[in-house]
């Protein structure tokens, strides 16, 4: 074996990352609890407050709780019963499919993930990278076929058979393109999600791994190296990571 050079936290990139996957807030799985559906779209200064109702039981979340809507990170500013409030700011609506919620809107929702919790997703933060379009739906044996068009901002983060966020819906990537990407879904994810009934054409937001991004900002930092240059072996190699 190679012997590691590095041990300090303050010189190896691995250390400084489990660091950071150790004391960072995880937010939520990607698996989502059920659905909900738009009951009030008010305008509000460039913003919008959502009111929502949920198919689920939410007596544990109060106000000030963390709620994922559509994989949008979102704070409860009112709740009754099953019904709650969200105010959504104009950069997160600029960033997500949320700008086009009106009353009927179906959406994800996820709780947010409690410490002790079973981690049966991935790492999701609820703060999407952007949003992408179904350019593909098919089915394949028991499962539907979707293929997605991203940026290439967004699609350098994500990796054949690594984690993916649609919607706020932990999925397994089949394969990625220079801009776009596919996953298969199951018939119960289908059933309990709104991806299932999405239509060719439509928009979905997506959050890449987080882990990637740390990965990348790490071993650009430790190298010199300018935003938006590759990541290949041999900058992976000389950061500690090969």
């Amino acid at each position: 074996m190679r012997p590691e050079t590095r041990t300090s936290l303050s010189e190896n990139p691995i250390l400084r990352l489990t660091a950071l996957r150790e004391t960072e807030a995880v937010m939520f799985t990607g698996i989502i609890e059920g659905m909900g559906r738009v009951t009030g779209a008010t305008p509000q200064n460039g913003g919008l407050r959502l009111d929502i109702g949920s198919d689920f039981d939410l007596d544990d979340v109060r106000v000030g709780d963390s709620v994922a809507v559509n994989g949008v990170c979102l704070t409860a500013v009112k709740v009754a019963k099953n019904d709650f409030s969200v105010d959504v700011a104009p950069e997160t609506l600029s960033k997500s499919t949320l700008r086009g919620a009106r009353i009927g809107y179906r959406v994800n929702l996820e709780r947010a993930l409690r410490l002790g919790a079973r981690l049966d997703g991935h790492l999701v933060t609820g703060h999407v990278d952007g949003t992408g379009k179904v350019t593909a739906k098919r089915p394949v044996g028991n499962a539907l076929l979707f293929s997605f068009a991203v940026s290439e901002a967004v699609s350098r983060y994500i990796v054949e058979k690594g984690s993916v966020a649609v919607d706020g819906i932990s999925l397994t990537v089949n394969a990625c393109y220079p801009k776009g990407f596919e996953i298969s879904m199951i018939p119960h994810t289908a059933q309990m999600t709104t991806l299932g009934s999405k239509k060719i054409g439509e928009e979905v937001n997506i959050e890449t791994d987080i882990i990637g991004k740390y990965v990348e900002r790490f071993t650009r930092h430790a190298q010199g190296h300018k935003e938006g240059g590759a990541v290949d072996k041999t900058l992976l190699a000389k950061a500690g990571f090969m």
